[in-house]
């Protein structure tokens, strides 16, 4: 069975993507676009090795545990960097009737010229893709799950076709988590002040 290569997993989250969403954070990116929220998740020998069924039977779990869980969104990092695995793990959730969401730094047309049959195979398995490199200079927080005015909603199913002409009444949110080791975590789309605020928050925690 593959193993991914991950970052990160938050369990349930409602700032990636539609609904309540189980969130796999991939960790590789040969991007690297400038700004980038997550430059910690580039480095593709970095992050943790986890077992697709595992991954698999902890959606199942949590799924049995929050009936609500709309789907599954893939982030990163870069998600096609490890398109086959995640197209297997996304062949599983679908006999659990959950959506698949993936974000991606590549464009779209890039996605279907590609000559790479794992990348057409993780399309197949999108219902929506949200493609495009993050450009700092078209920053922009006005659609939701975004982070600037380049990126791209593709609905490749039906699933989400419905929300196309509702975007702009969907807000962005951030998430911030307090663990019990102390340590402090976000996700979702914040200004650059927001982060920062975030960072000098941990940092006087520490001290």
């Amino acid at each position: 069975m593959p193993v991914l290569r991950l970052s990160r997993i938050e369990k349930r989250t409602k700032v990636e993507g539609p609904g309540l969403r189980y969130c796999i954070w991939v960790q590789g990116c040969p991007i690297h676009c400038e700004g980038c929220f997550n430059p910690h998740t580039w480095d593709p020998n970095g992050g943790r090795l986890m077992d697709i069924d595992e991954i698999y039977e902890d959606i199942k779990r949590t799924l049995e545990a929050s009936p609500e869980l709309e789907g599954v969104t893939f982030l990163g990092g870069e998600p096609f960097s490890q398109a086959q695995a995640l197209t297997t793990l996304a062949q599983k959730i679908k006999e659990l009737n959950l959506s698949i969401v993936t974000f991606t730094g590549y464009e779209y047309e890039a996605i279907l010229k590609s000559p790479n049959s794992s990348w057409h195979s993780l399309l197949k398995e999108t219902d929506l893709l949200i493609d495009g490199p993050y450009i700092q200079s078209q920053h922009d927080l006005g659609r939701p799950w975004i982070g600037s005015k380049n990126q791209q909603y593709r609905f490749l199913t039906d699933v989400y076709k419905h929300l196309e002409a509702k975007l702009s009444e969907i807000p962005n949110k951030l998430e911030i988590r307090l663990h019990p080791d102390g340590t402090i975590s976000a996700n979702g789309m914040a200004e650059p002040i927001d982060l920062h605020m975030l960072l000098e928050l941990d940092y006087e925690r520490r001290r």
